[in-house]
């Protein structure tokens, strides 16, 4: 795919959560190797988008489109699009008790890998691998052979959704606040990652209140956004006028 055509694209979309529209009308788009940072305060509907671009039943597009790669996002079920390519990490990553990390993340690369023609990797294979992505993220070693995220700290929940990121490899990522409940290691080895990644083509949807990584990520765009719709781009200069004066009065600024 050519760099100039966008690999994740939102056009006007509108989403309703429990019968209340949260987006209004939202539009984006990234292209290979892109990182777009959505910024907005509390309640904004940041979260409402990757949700519901990655298929939660609870969230419910009733306006507007979305393509990966060209095709119909929107047309897929929820296995279908992750198998396309896109990844979303949770904003707070949910326990699955009685399911083992490692046959979690080895059944969902296993599951990508058929979906590009690919043969499954086996257990031998991919235990080496995982090990490796462990020790990079910092994650114990031991807490592969654990229930997914089950007695976890919030940073070791974090550090697992980037050890999914680093295995699958997605086309598109969106990452929900993945620095939230991190040390310092944990933050620098999620900026490792994220432009390991980019280089080999991913594009990013980077959710984040906080300057310091969203100037180390150096993003392509920042949007703001405000009451269901994106009220502001830019580069890092939104960030920076944001974290000096606030949302409330960035807002009072675009107006004036």
């Amino acid at each position: 795919m050519e760099k100039t055509t966008p690999l994740l694209q939102v056009q006007d979309l509108q989403v309703e959560v429990a019968g209340r529209t949260v987006l209004q009308s939202v539009s984006l788009q990234v292209r290979p190797g892109e990182v777009a940072v959505l910024m907005g305060a509390n309640g904004s509907g940041k979260s409402t988008l990757g949700l519901a671009l990655a298929g939660h039943p609870r969230y419910r597009i009733t306006a507007g489109r979305a393509t990966l790669g060209g095709q119909d996002l929107l047309a897929m079920g929820v296995e279908e699009r992750a198998r396309a390519g896109l990844f979303l990490s949770f904003q707070a990553p949910a326990d699955i008790p009685g399911v083992k990390n490692s046959l979690f993340v080895r059944t969902a690369v296993n599951a990508v890998r058929q979906a590009r023609g690919e043969a499954p990797q086996d257990a031998v294979d991919f235990l080496g691998e995982a090990r490796g992505a462990a020790r990079r993220l910092g994650l114990p070693e031991g807490m592969l052979s654990r229930p997914v995220n089950e007695g976890f700290s919030g940073g070791e929940r974090k550090r697992n959704e980037l050890l999914q990121l680093a295995l699958l490899r997605p086309r598109v990522a969106i990452l929900d606040e993945i620095d939230s409940g991190m040390d310092v290691d944990g933050v620098r080895a999620t900026l490792e990652l994220v432009a390991t990644l980019r280089a080999q083509g991913t594009a990013f949807v980077v959710v984040s209140h906080y300057q310091q990584l969203i100037e180390k990520i150096e993003p392509d765009a920042v949007l703001r956004l405000e009451q269901g719709r994106i009220s502001q781009s830019g580069g890092l200069e939104l960030v920076r006028e944001i974290a000096r004066t606030g949302y409330a009065a960035a807002r009072e600024a675009a107006e004036a």
